[in-house]
């Protein structure tokens, strides 16, 4: 016996309504956005991006870029932990984001080699941050190792919490944590893997 389909009740009291298209889930999405930016309940807009190491998702608070995470971290986990860490107020907000994506785009056809973006390093502390706010400090198309890092945030035995550092950092490809290399010139581990990280020194040091 072939069962009966079960009748929905919103087409009996919408016979005119049709799924959503793209376009109207675009223009409902905005309009969420512009509401949660006007009643200030946004604290985090995240959107993805394509690129040659795969899809990357990136997120901002009002203070500036919080994020950048590779497909291979997992996207759910990582808009959980910002759910966690930072605030559970978050929309899918591409265009709060576009600036950011533009810049990682002209990065990596080569056309930029310093990113101007506003940046929010809550998700870093203690001796992790200054790792970070150094290593911006090593040039496009150059390395430096794990122990070089260390002596220059004046740590000098502290290699290894460099390569932690570097394993944890919120904000890769922004933050050039791909720069810092073992100190026999092999690449390393990374975030999305070591190929990407050889990737990414390839187009630079070709650039």
């Amino acid at each position: 016996m072939t069962p009966r389909t079960q009748p929905d009740p919103l087409s009996e009291l919408f016979p005119e309504a049709r799924e959503p298209d793209d376009a109207l889930l675009e223009a409902l999405r905005t309009e969420l956005v512009r509401r949660a930016e006007e009643d200030d309940v946004l604290d985090v807009a995240y959107r993805t991006m394509d690129s040659p190491c795969g899809t990357v998702l990136l997120a901002a608070t009002d203070l500036g870029l919080v994020r950048v995470a590779f497909e291979l971290e997992g996207f759910v986990e990582v808009l959980d932990d910002l759910a966690d860490t930072i605030s559970p107020r978050i929309l899918l907000a591409p265009r709060r984001l576009d600036v950011a994506a533009r810049q990682l785009d002209e990065y990596f056809v080569g056309r930029r080699r310093a990113f101007e973006l506003s940046l929010d390093l809550t998700l870093a502390k203690g001796f992790r941050r200054s790792v970070l706010e150094y290593l911006p400090h090593i040039a496009y198309g150059t390395t430096s190792s794990y122990g070089a890092v260390a002596a220059a945030v004046h740590h000098p035995r502290a290699a290894r919490a460099v390569g932690t550092a570097c394993a944890t950092n919120p904000l890769p490809l922004i933050i050039p944590c791909h720069r810092v290399i073992r100190h026999d010139g092999t690449a390393g581990s990374y975030l999305a893997g070591a190929s990407v990280k050889r990737q990414l020194l390839a187009l630079e040091h070709s650039s």
